[in-house]
């Protein structure tokens, strides 16, 4: 047994049983990832997983018990590396952060322009997805830190922090008969064609669940993956639009009104995850501080051990 075996193991799971499509991500052969799978299933003498014909799939039973452990050997190898990192030199490195369009936009750049400043030699790297890519992102160690809204308190194999809340507003173009409906409603919103959040970005359940609870079918015309865009469309006229409290920049959006409709929506939480039993460098509690101060390294500490797992806002 070796961790290549290992690493290929976890590799074809994540790519959805896809030998070929792993080998891709890992630059290597086929038949190299069937052959090393082979003699890992000879060598503990289990089979791994379920074949039709030259095709996984699915995990046998034990190959479940195996992949899990073979995670959290790699995530072990990770720490040790991190651990002579931290030794070596705490301020220099590395910091991965996967997190949505709203986030990376609107809420991060303050804190990563004081976290650059307190740590000039460590790289920061940003991934954009859904929330749900973040998630997975996180729990596979491609990242250090996961932020989203929705998605990473549903993830087993993640930690989540929540940050703060917030809550929506519509906007609409100057003069829009909408912005003279005092206080808004619901059912004068559904009067008009909506652009606002695809299905799995930034509390767009909170929206469904408004509309749902009074019996309204919203007329949601266009949806998108991020604030700019929900704005663009909005401002050719296409519709009002629903976005996040954060996402609305009074200086730049002088062309629309905007309306409060936190007394429409449930508030939102975002949070920050961390994979379960990971070693941090220095550095990385210091960007979890910056980012949510109520979270210092003991409360961080406390949280990755599973004694703060009641924490809400």
């Amino acid at each position: 047994m070796n961790l290549q075996q290992l690493r290929y193991l976890c590799a074809v799971v994540d790519h959805g049983l896809n030998v070929s499509v792993a080998a891709d991500a890992l630059f290597t052969s086929q038949p190299g990832i069937s052959k090393q799978i082979r003699q890992l299933e000879d060598e503990l003498g289990v089979p791994i997983f379920i074949r039709q014909g030259k095709r996984l799939a699915a995990l046998t039973a034990g190959g479940e018990v195996i992949v899990a452990t073979a995670r959290r050997a790699l995530q072990e190898l990770n720490n040790l590396k991190r651990v002579g990192a931290e030794f070596k030199s705490e301020d220099t490195g590395a910091l991965a952060i996967a997190t949505t369009h709203t986030q990376a936009r609107y809420v991060l750049p303050p804190v990563l322009k004081r976290f650059a400043e307190r740590y000039p030699k460590v790289r920061l790297l940003l991934h954009q997805g859904n929330p749900a890519q973040v998630a997975e992102q996180t729990e596979r160690a491609d990242v250090d830190v996961g932020i989203a809204t929705e998605a990473l308190a549903d993830y087993p194999g993640l930690v989540s922090l929540p940050c703060y809340t917030w809550n929506r507003c519509v906007l609409v173009p100057k003069g829009h008969p909408l912005g003279k409906v005092r206080p808004l409603t619901l059912e004068a919103l559904a009067r008009y064609p909506i652009v606002t959040y695809d299905f799995s970005f930034t509390g767009r359940s909170q929206i469904n669940a408004a509309f749902a609870a009074k019996g309204i079918e919203p007329n949601v015309v266009l949806t998108a993956l991020d604030s700019d865009v929900i704005k663009t469309y909005v401002e050719m006229g296409l519709g009002v639009g629903i976005i996040a409290q954060m996402a609305y920049d009074p200086a730049r959006d002088t062309q629309f009104d905007k309306l409060d409709a936190a007394h429409l929506f449930a508030a939102s939480t975002t949070r920050l995850a961390l994979r379960r039993g990971v070693y941090l460098r220095g550095f990385v509690y210091e960007f979890i501080t910056l980012f949510a101060p109520q979270f210092d390294r003991s409360a961080i500490d406390a949280a990755l051990q599973g004694k703060a797992e009641s924490y809400e806002l």
